[in-house]
């Protein structure tokens, strides 16, 4: 299985700048496998520690702050020599060490020739203390569930190789646009953690999935049970089990009232934050103006939540697979589109995309490329565009204006229609 990320990682590797990588990501999202295939495949060996499985490693951290007399240490206890530029050490679970996340600014001060790699569950909410003894000290690469075209490469490399054959204003042959469709949907389905979309490849098994989404959410609600930090746990899960009934309404504008009658900003701001820095949801602001830059109008008591996955989300919804394969309408229609788009743009843009909603209308997303602004609306089916979308066209006439839909690849007026499948390749489309 091959990730995109390996791209941000080999340049990484190669930066005159570079310095310790830190890799924050939910659990199960891969980042264990693809430190280890990047070590594997991009350095002379790697040398791996996983903080949670063995004890005896903290010690080392807890007694030694020069990364010289650690990285002998390592060495001894892994049996080799660790060579700078040439052995990529790898420190996982690092959360379960503080001292050894503490160690990397060491790495950045006074070693730096030697290439570290670090990760671990819930470092997103470790690093985004206020007071984080790890800023400007470290990189950070955010890793996420796959991407449709990882999905794609994983289980059709025939089509994936006529899909990253698509251009710009390329006409896409109905027998492509049909078989790209169908993966779509699976994808819907199965989602992007790498667990279910292995299951898929070798056994073809859709009960299969649903079990192991099933065991992946436990899993989760679990690790929020464990929490015991300043943010009560029992909120947090009250947050996570709401995001299927704030995306069912109307607006699916994020409702504090929703969670818990009766419930208010302060009671559940904090798990919201611990949610996102952990990478379990994404969240996206409402802005006051459609003008760059973006960020400047933001409305920070408005904004909608997205679950990381959008397989996960349709299992938490309960949409039989029936739905989605014979192409019916059902009521999550528009949630679970929105989410798997938003899935697909992020990290394409520098700018994190938001929304528009006033009393007039609503525009899905709203995109920043350098200066321009551009207006996106999501359509689950072959719908026609909302009143609220072509009155924005007609009266701002933006240079892009884009409509994603199972409708084919083409130009409707002003608009440029993108079928779904195409998501992940917006920016090469503009």
């Amino acid at each position: 299985m091959k990730r995109n990320a390996i791209s941000d990682l080999i340049n990484w590797k190669n930066s005159a700048d570079r310095k310790p990588l830190v890799m924050r990501g939910a659990r199960q999202v891969g980042k264990t496998w693809l430190m280890r295939e990047f070590g594997q495949s991009c350095y002379s060996g790697f040398v791996y520690f996983n903080f949670d499985e063995e004890d005896e490693l903290k010690s080392i951290f807890e007694t030694n702050k020069n990364p010289q007399r650690i990285v002998e240490l390592l060495s001894l206890i892994a049996g080799e020599k660790i060579l700078p530029g040439e052995t990529l050490i790898i420190f996982d679970e690092i959360q379960e060490c503080p001292e050894a996340l503490n160690s990397l600014k060491y790495f950045k001060e006074k070693a730096n020739e030697y290439h570290v790699i670090a990760a671990g569950s819930l470092l997103g909410t470790l690093l985004a203390q206020p007071k984080s003894y790890l800023v400007g000290m470290v990189n950070l690469l955010d890793l996420y569930p796959l991407t449709f075209d990882e999905f794609l490469e994983a289980t059709d490399e025939a089509l994936y190789a006529y899909y990253e054959s698509i251009h710009k204003d390329q006409q896409i042959e109905e027998i492509f646009h049909n078989r790209l469709l169908e993966a779509y949907n699976n994808y819907l389905i199965i989602g992007g953690m790498p667990e279910c979309v292995a299951s898929w490849v070798k056994e073809k098994d859709p009960a299969k999935i649903s079990q192991i989404q099933r065991e992946l959410i436990e899993i989760y609600e679990n690790d929020f049970s464990k929490h015991n930090g300043k943010v009560n746990s029992g909120r947090i899960l009250m947050v996570f089990r709401s995001i299927v009934s704030q995306l069912a309404k109307s607006n699916e504008k994020f409702i504090y009232g929703a969670v818990r009658q009766g419930g208010r900003a302060r009671d559940f701001e904090a798990a919201i934050e611990w949610l996102v820095s952990a990478g379990m949801l994404n969240r996206i602001y409402n802005v006051s103006k459609i003008e760059h830059p973006l960020s400047a109008f933001d409305k920070r008591d408005q904004f909608k939540l997205f679950l990381f996955d959008t397989g996960l989300l349709k299992h938490m919804a309960g949409i039989d697979n029936s739905a989605i394969l014979l192409k019916a309408d059902y009521q999550f229609k528009g949630p679970l589109t929105e989410n798997y788009i938003l899935q697909q743009l992020r990290g394409q843009f520098e700018v994190e995309p938001r929304y528009y909603s006033d009393k007039a209308g609503e525009i899905d997303f709203v995109l920043q490329s350098g200066t321009e602004i551009i207006p996106i609306e999501a359509k689950g089916g072959e719908d026609k565009s909302a009143p609220s979308f072509k009155r924005y066209i007609t009266e701002r006439h933006p240079q892009h204006a884009i409509r994603f839909s199972k409708r084919g690849y083409r130009k409707d007026g002003e608009i440029t229609n993108i079928p779904l499948y195409l998501a992940r390749k917006t920016k090469e489309l503009l």
